[in-house]
C-alpha cells in the first residue's frame, strides 16, 4: 500500500510427531488501513499454508534439517491488486523465534509505487507499529533483539532513538533497551505474563540539538501466555452431603480449581474427572463430576447411610483442556457424607414389659421402654415418640421419652387405688418424630404391651361426709350427744382393728368424742355469741386412726350452725352523750344494740321508768326508727352537770328480753352554734364541779407539805452549823479526812500552798463548796449526830454497852463515810498524835460525870485524872 508500513511476526512452535516436526507460525500484517482485506500465499503451498488471519501451518509432517528452511509469503491487496512479499527463515529449536522486520516510514516522493499514485498527496508524516507478540519464559540469549525502529529522514539527519514507559525507564525498569543509533529494540530477561500480561511503550526520534523529528510512536508488546502454571484448587478438602436413597442426577456438590495461565487459552482452559471412590461398595462409580463446571452428581442408587455413612472422591483438574499429555494436573479430594433419612422404624426390644406401682402415688416411673433405630442417633429421624393405643381409658399413665437413651419411661400421672385396679396392661407404639419415608413401613416390633401390678399400701382414714354440718340451738347445756362422726378405712383387704377417734381442734372446748363409737357430747354450753363463732359457725376438727404398718391417720371437721335464741338484752349506745342547758337544740340520738339477731333483735321498745320522778320530769324519749331513739329536755332549762339517764330496752324476742341502761348525758352552757364553751367542755370530759374542787385542794396540800419540808431542811441545817465541838480540837484525836479537789501533776506542775495540811482550819467550809465537787468520803453536810454519854458509874463493865451505843449511833450516823468505821475522825491538831486517848466522844460536859477514880489506875492514867478529875475544873 502507498505510505503503509508493515511489520512481519514470526512465531515458531516445534512439536516433535512421528520422525517430524509440525510447523505453525503467525504472519501479522498492520496497515494503515486497518480496512483493507489481505490474501496471504504461500510460496511453497505443499509445505505451508497460511489462512487468512495470517496463521502459517506445516502442510505435513516432515523433518528439519539444521539448515534454515525457507518460503515465500505473498501479500495481496484484493482491491487494488498490489502485492508484498516476506521471506520465512524456519530454524530447529524448542523455544519460538522472532525475526526482526524492519519498521521504515516512507515519503510519498520515495515510494517504489509513486509512479502509480502519484496524485496522492502526503498531508503528515508519521509511523505506526503493530504489536509485538513476546513468549513468557524466554530462554534467550539476552538481550533479545525485538524490532528496530527508523525513520525515513535518517538518511539526511542523524537521529538519536529512544523508549520510555513501565519497563523501560519506568519501573520495573531496564526490561527493555534500545540502541539510540540504531534504533534496535531488545529485551534483556525473560518475562512473565503472570505478572504483567503486557508493556505500554513509547519510542521517540530527535536530531542531534534534542529536537523531535517524528511524533512519538506507541508500541505494545503482548506476552504470550505459556502452560507453566497448574490448576490450584480453592480447597484441597471439600466437603458435601447427599441424603441416602438419592435418585440419581441428585446435585452433591461443586468443586472448583483456579489456573494462573490465561483463561482464554488452552493453557487456562481445565477439565475435571473423578480419579478413585472409596468405599467402592455398592457401586465403584456412584458419583460422576462435570468436567468443565466441576458439578458433582449422584450416577447410582443405592446410597445407604446405614451401611456407608461417607465417601472419598479423588478430584482432578487438568489444563490444556485436559489434554493427558501436554496439560499440567491436579488434585483434592471431596468428602460426601450420606445424610440420614427416616427409613429405619423403631422396634422394641421385647414384646412385652413389666412394671409395679404403690397404689396412690404420682409421678412414678413404673417400667422402661427399650427400642432399637438404625438411623443417626439424636437426629429426628431417631428420636421416638410414645403414645399408648390401648389399656389406660382413665389416663393414669402417660410414657416420657429419655432424650439420652431415647428410652420410653412409662410414668404414673393420676393416683391408683389398688381396691379398685389391682392390674393395667397398656398397649404402646413407638414412632419417631418425622414421618417415615416413602415406602417404609412400621414393622410389628414397633408395638409393645406393658403389664403394670398396683401394690396395696394402708390409706388414711377418711371421714364421710366431710366437713359435716349440724344445727343446734344455742345455750345447749354440757353432757348432751350432738352426733355420730365416723370414718371409714379403704383398706378393705388388710386385717386391721377398729379405728380409734380424737379431738384435734375444739378452740372453745365445748366437745368430747368418743374414741371408739365417735359419738361427740357436749361439755359446755353452747353459746352463739361466742368469739370462736363466725357467721353462725362453730368449727371442730377430729381425727380418726387405723394400726396398720405404718399407721395411718385421716381428719375431719364438725361445722355446728348455731341457732340463735334470745339470751341477750339490748344494750344503749352510746353510752354518753351531751346536751345544752336550754330546751332548743337539746336533741340526743340513741341507738340500741342486741347480741342477737332476727327476731330475737329489733325493732326495739324504748321508754323511762317511773323511778325516781325526776326522770320523766327532765327527759323525754322518742321512737324514731326500729334500732334508734331521741332523748330530750322536757324543761326548759336544766343546770350544767353530768346526769345519768336510765333508759329501759326491750327487745322482739319471744318472749322478749329488756334491761335498763344509763346514759350518762353531759348538760353544758352552749354557744350561739349549740356548741358547749371550752368550760364546759371540761365538764364534758367527766369531770363535774366537786371533782374540780377535790383536784384544787389536793394540789394545795401537796404545795403546803412541800414548804413545810424545806422549812424544816432548812432550821436542822442551822442547827447542826451553830453546835461546837465537845473538846477541844487539841485533844481530838479523831482522823481528820481533807477534801482533795484534784491532784495534778506533781509539785512541779502546780504551786500548792502545803501549809493548809498543817493547818486545816483555813480551808474553806464545807457549805459553801460548790455542789458536785465533794469526794465520796468526804463529810457530807449534815446535823451532828447524838452520841451517847457514858455513865460516871465506877464499874468499868459499861464500856462494853457504851461501845455498841456508839456503834449503833455511828450506823446511823449520815454525816458517817463510806466505809465501816465505828467514828468520824476530823483534824487530829498540832500537836502530838497521841495527844489524846479519847475517841468516843463520851463526855458532853465535865459535870456529868467523876473521874476521880482514875488516880486508883496507877501513874499511866494521871494524865487523865489531871484533866477530867478535880471537879468543876
Amino acid at each position: 500500500f502507498q505510505n503503509a508500513v508493515f511489520v512481519l511476526l514470526v512465531f515458531l512452535i516445534l512439536g516433535r510427531k512421528s520422525n517430524g516436526v509440525t510447523v505453525e507460525s503467525n504472519l501479522g500484517f498492520r496497515s494503515c488501513d486497518e480496512k483493507r482485506k489481505v490474501q496471504f500465499e504461500s510460496s511453497e503451498p505443499a509445505d505451508f499454508r497460511v489462512g487468512e488471519d495470517g496463521v502459517v501451518y506445516a502442510a505435513r509432517s516432515f523433518q528439519l534439517s539444521s539448515d534454515p528452511t525457507e518460503f515465500i509469503v505473498y501479500a495481496q491487496d484484493k482491491e487494488t491488486q498490489q502485492q508484498w512479499q516476506v521471506v520465512v527463515k524456519l530454524k530447529p529449536g524448542l523455544q519460538p523465534k522472532v525475526q526482526m522486520s524492519t519498521l521504515v516510514f516512507l515519503d510519498p516522493q520515495q515510494s517504489p509505487h509513486a509512479q502509480h499514485s502519484s496524485h496522492l498527496q502526503r498531508q503528515k508524516r508519521d509511523w505506526v507499529i503493530p504489536p509485538i507478540n513476546l513468549p513468557e519464559n524466554s530462554r534467550g540469549p539476552f538481550p533479545q533483539e525485538l524490532v528496530r525502529i527508523r525513520s525515513d529522514r535518517d538518511k539526511s539527519l542523524s537521529l538519536r532513538y529512544s523508549v520510555t514507559g513501565p519497563g523501560a525507564d519506568q519501573p520495573p525498569t531496564g526490561i527493555f533497551i534500545i540502541n539510540p543509533i540504531s534504533g534496535q529494540l531488545s529485551v534483556t530477561k525473560p518475562l512473565d505474563r503472570e505478572q504483567i500480561a503486557s508493556f505500554h511503550l513509547r519510542a521517540h526520534a530527535v536530531d542531534v540539538n534534542g529536537n523531535q523529528v517524528e511524533n512519538p510512536i506507541d508500541i505494545v508488546i503482548n506476552v504470550i501466555d505459556m502452560n507453566d502454571n497448574r490448576p490450584e484448587f480453592l480447597h484441597q478438602v471439600w466437603n458435601g452431603t447427599v441424603p441416602e436413597g438419592s435418585k440419581p442426577g441428585t446435585y452433591v456438590m461443586t468443586v472448583t480449581a483456579i489456573d494462573a495461565d490465561d483463561p482464554n487459552a488452552l493453557n487456562g482452559m481445565l477439565r475435571y474427572r473423578i480419579l478413585s471412590q472409596a468405599p467402592s461398595t455398592p457401586s465403584p462409580s456412584m458419583f460422576t463430576i462435570n468436567n468443565e463446571t466441576g458439578d458433582i452428581i449422584t450416577v447410582a442408587a443405592g446410597l445407604d447411610r446405614e451401611k456407608v455413612q461417607q465417601y472419598t472422591l479423588i478430584i482432578q483438574a487438568t489444563d490444556m483442556e485436559g489434554n493427558p499429555t501436554y496439560g499440567l494436573s491436579n488434585t483434592a479430594t471431596a468428602v460426601i457424607t450420606v445424610t440420614d433419612v427416616n427409613d429405619s422404624p423403631p422396634e422394641f426390644t421385647f414384646m412385652t414389659f413389666y412394671g409395679e406401682v404403690p397404689e396412690n402415688r404420682v409421678d412414678v416411673i413404673v417400667a422402661n421402654l427399650t427400642v432399637t433405630d438404625k438411623d443417626q442417633p439424636h437426629t429426628p429421624a431417631w428420636n421416638a415418640l410414645y403414645r399408648m393405643t390401648g389399656g389406660d381409658p382413665t389416663g393414669r399413665f402417660t410414657i416420657l421419652t429419655d432424650p439420652h437413651s431415647n428410652d420410653g419411661l412409662v410414668t404414673v400421672v393420676k393416683p391408683i387405688d389398688f381396691e379398685t385396679n389391682r392390674m393395667f396392661v397398656l398397649t404402646v407404639a413407638a414412632e419417631n418424630q418425622v414421618p417415615l419415608a416413602k415406602g417404609i413401613h412400621h414393622p410389628p416390633q414397633s408395638t409393645a404391651t406393658v403389664s403394670i401390678t398396683v401394690i396395696d399400701v394402708n390409706e388414711s382414714p377418711y371421714f364421710v361426709p366431710n366437713p359435716k354440718l349440724i344445727r343446734q340451738e344455742e345455750g345447749l347445756p354440757a353432757d348432751n350427744m350432738l352426733t355420730t362422726f365416723t370414718a371409714q378405712d379403704p383398706d378393705r383387704y388388710m386385717q386391721q382393728t377398729a379405728l380409734r377417734y380424737s379431738k384435734l381442734s375444739d378452740p372453745a372446748n365445748w366437745l368430747k368424742i368418743d374414741p371408739i363409737s365417735g359419738q361427740i357430747t357436749t361439755i359446755a354450753v353452747l353459746d352463739r355469741e361466742s368469739q370462736y363463732v363466725e357467721n353462725n359457725m362453730y368449727n371442730a376438727t377430729f381425727l380418726a386412726s387405723d394400726n396398720g404398718i405404718p399407721p395411718m391417720s385421716g381428719t375431719g371437721t364438725l361445722q355446728i350452725y348455731l341457732l340463735d335464741i334470745n339470751d341477750n338484752a339490748p344494750q344503749v349506745h352510746p353510752q354518753e352523750a351531751t346536751t345544752c342547758e336550754t330546751l332548743q337544740p337539746n336533741a340526743t340520738n340513741i341507738t340500741a344494740t342486741d347480741r342477737d339477731i332476727d327476731p330475737n333483735a329489733g325493732p326495739f321498745a324504748f321508754e323511762l321508768p317511773e323511778t325516781p320522778p325526776s326522770i320523766k320530769r327532765n327527759w323525754t324519749i322518742i321512737r324514731i326508727s326500729g334500732d334508734h331513739a331521741q332523748l330530750s329536755l322536757r324543761i326548759r332549762f336544766l343546770e350544767a352537770g353530768i346526769y345519768d339517764v336510765p333508759i329501759i330496752i326491750t327487745d322482739s324476742g319471744n318472749p322478749p328480753k329488756s334491761s335498763t341502761s344509763i346514759l350518762k348525758v353531759k348538760v353544758c352552757q352552749c354557744d350561739i352554734n349549740g356548741d358547749c364553751t371550752d368550760v364546759d367542755r371540761i365538764v364534758g370530759a367527766g369531770l363535774g364541779t366537786g371533782a374540780i374542787i377535790a383536784i384544787l385542794l389536793c394540789i394545795i396540800i401537796l404545795l403546803v407539805l412541800v414548804l413545810m419540808f424545806v422549812v424544816w431542811m432548812k432550821r436542822r441545817d442551822k442547827e447542826r452549823q451553830a453546835k461546837q465541838l465537845l473538846i477541844d480540837p487539841e485533844d481530838d484525836v479523831r482522823d481528820n479526812i481533807l477534801k482533795y479537789d484534784e491532784e495534778g501533776g506533781g509539785e512541779e506542775d502546780q504551786d500548792y500552798d502545803l501549809s493548809q495540811l498543817q493547818q486545816p482550819d483555813t480551808i474553806e467550809p464545807d457549805a459553801i463548796k460548790p455542789v458536785g465537787i465533794r469526794r465520796l468520803d468526804e463529810r457530807p453536810i449534815h446535823a451532828e449526830p447524838q452520841y451517847p454519854v457514858r455513865s460516871a458509874a465506877p464499874h468499868p463493865g459499861d464500856i462494853g454497852d457504851f461501845i455498841n451505843e456508839g456503834l449503833k449511833a455511828a450506823d446511823n450516823d449520815p454525816t458517817a463515810p463510806p466505809y465501816d468505821s465505828l467514828l468520824v475522825f476530823d483534824y487530829e491538831g498540832s500537836g502530838s498524835t497521841a495527844g489524846s486517848l479519847s475517841s468516843l466522844n463520851s463526855s458532853s460536859s465535865g459535870g456529868e460525870q467523876d473521874y476521880d477514880y482514875l488516880n486508883d489506875w496507877g501513874p499511866r492514867f494521871k494524865k487523865l485524872a489531871d484533866m477530867y478529875g478535880g471537879g468543876d475544873d
